[in-house]
């Protein structure tokens, strides 16, 4: 009669012969990870500190600029030209107190670097004026509805309305509310901010 404890320790066996390779396999990776890893190389970031030349059209105005590659428009404006119209808000592109006009289009100039303006036109709440010295229409509606508390993301109000209003967004006080939802203003005067639009969109003619 065959002794169980001869089957249980004799390396023949299947099972026993499984069990230390599983052991073996599972030591592989702590073995491996013994090894000492080399450091990589610290990646070179010289050329994005140096100072590259941009010229940026700004409410009609040329800048020639020597700015840092990583620098938004946003920092450019109000700590290199001194146009501090353009509010920084979240800096997350999340409020819109930062908008401005691109060529005609309400960009987020927080999210948006210096250098890709170049050769750009860019209008800030400063620029936008109505003919013959009076104000934008815009501004005046903004006024007449007392569409502001703080002030703070008026600015970026005003610009994204214009913007609304020439891109055909302001039919109707839905569709307003629709084409502004990225400006938030946390006194939360959006009654007044739609009605001040809606107003401006028939003196625009657009």
């Amino acid at each position: 009669m065959t002794d169980t404890r001869d089957i249980c320790t004799s390396p023949s066996t299947p099972r026993r012969r499984f069990l230390i390779g599983s052991a073996l396999t599972g030591a592989a990776p702590l073995i491996a990870r013994s090894e000492p890893v080399a450091a990589a190389e610290p990646a070179d970031t010289s050329d994005l500190r140096k100072p590259t030349s941009v010229d940026i059209h700004v409410n009609g105005r040329p800048f020639h600029l020597e700015l840092d590659t990583r620098l938004t428009l946003l920092d450019a404006l109000r700590e290199e030209i001194g146009l501090t119209g353009a509010k920084k808000g979240c800096d997350h592109g999340q409020c819109g107190a930062c908008t401005v006009l691109i060529d005609g289009r309400r960009e987020l100039s927080c999210l948006t670097l210096a250098v890709s303006a170049q050769g750009r036109d860019v209008v800030t709440i400063e620029g936008l004026d109505g003919g013959g010295g009076d104000l934008h229409p815009m501004k005046q509606a903004f006024i007449d509805h007392d569409a502001f508390q703080c002030g703070y993301c008026t600015p970026g109000q005003i610009l994204s309305a214009v913007s609304c209003v020439r891109e055909g967004h302001a039919g109707s006080p839905e569709e307003i509310r629709e084409y502004m939802s990225g400006n938030i203003c946390r006194c939360a005067a959006y009654p007044n901010i739609v009605a001040a639009i809606s107003q401006a969109s028939e003196q625009m003619g657009e």
